[in-house]
């Protein structure tokens, strides 16, 4: 069994996380500049079985696409050109900015670390994926 990596895109900086090899639990791997990422995953994809990509889909509140799904799909595309074997799985990034600020304060990170946009991003993808899993347990009881 592989691992699964979330991925929370934007057009500056994206952010990765990864499940444990058991596929339970999800946690922030990093933040990667977006022109960077297909390089970083081609390197971790060497080092590590992944078995699916978890990619935010951008959502507005009344459940349309957002302006930044063309920016998602396109590096889809790139990321489909580049590795046709994985599958891409889309799921709802809605609130996750939210409830990624909302944990790094009950978890206590100081204001100062909060302001780095890259933990956001981190985190956001953590949450993405762990959306999925939970998902993927709701489905096979």
């Amino acid at each position: 069994m592989g691992r699964i990596i979330g991925i929370d895109y934007g057009t500056k900086r994206v952010g990765v996380a990864v499940t444990d090899p058991t596929q339970m639990i999800a946690s922030g791997l990093t933040t990667v500049g977006s022109h960077e990422i297909l390089d970083f995953l081609a390197d971790y994809f060497q080092k590590e079985k992944v078995d699916a990509i978890v990619l935010g889909h951008p959502k507005k509140m009344n459940n349309s696409d957002s302006e930044s799904l063309q920016y998602a799909k396109q590096f889809e595309t790139a990321f489909k050109r580049r590795f046709p074997s994985l599958p891409v799985i889309w799921v709802d990034e809605r609130f996750t900015s939210h409830l990624a600020m909302d944990a790094m304060i009950r978890g206590g990170m100081k204001k100062k670390d909060r302001q780095i946009k890259g933990n956001m991003d981190k985190l956001s993808a953590a949450i993405i994926l762990q959306s999925y899993l939970e998902q993927l347990n709701y489905t096979k009881q």
